[in-house]
């Protein structure tokens, strides 16, 4: 079966009922966890954004404490694992603001932890390719908003 264009499904939901369309979403969300988690932001965390990026930011918080640091290969791993993740939730919320919150944060964690990165190529490259795409998010935010999280990454990248 090949699938249709978002068009040709967006013109199909128009014509079904508010019942209907319940009962296809809920029919979606049994498929996937993916897509019964974006049902979850969207309709209980959508609306606190704040709660949306703490919660992640514990989430991530516990997987970095729970990495093995006997070896790097099971740091990158886990790293790459949470990073992962991260970028899943970042695309739920499709903002600009989150992203950059949420890949500071996860630059931060991968600075303190130990042993350091600096030993490692691959997670130093990680960490690069990550201060790179906060730069691009930073750049499509607001005026007052690109100054703090400049100051918060210059901040960062000095340590």
């Amino acid at each position: 079966m090949k699938a249709v264009t978002i068009k040709q499904l967006k013109d199909e939901l128009s014509h079904k009922s508010a019942d209907e369309l319940k009962e296809l979403c809920l029919h979606l969300s049994r498929f996937k966890k993916e897509n019964k988690e974006l049902l979850t932001y969207l309709l209980f965390e959508s609306h606190n954004e704040e709660g949306y990026i703490q919660s992640i930011k514990d989430q991530m918080d516990e997987q970095f404490s729970d990495i093995n640091t006997k070896s790097y290969f099971y740091i990158r791993k886990s790293v790459r694992k949470i990073l992962s993740l991260t970028k899943k939730f970042i695309r739920y919320s499709k903002k600009k603001e989150t992203e950059t919150e949420l890949l500071l944060y996860f630059c931060k964690k991968l600075k303190e932890m130990k042993p350091s990165i600096n030993r490692s190529q691959r997670l130093q490259n990680v960490f690069d390719a990550q201060v790179r795409m906060i730069n691009k998010a930073i750049e499509k935010l607001h005026e007052d908003l690109q100054y703090d999280y400049q100051l918060e990454l210059d901040e960062l990248l000095e340590r």
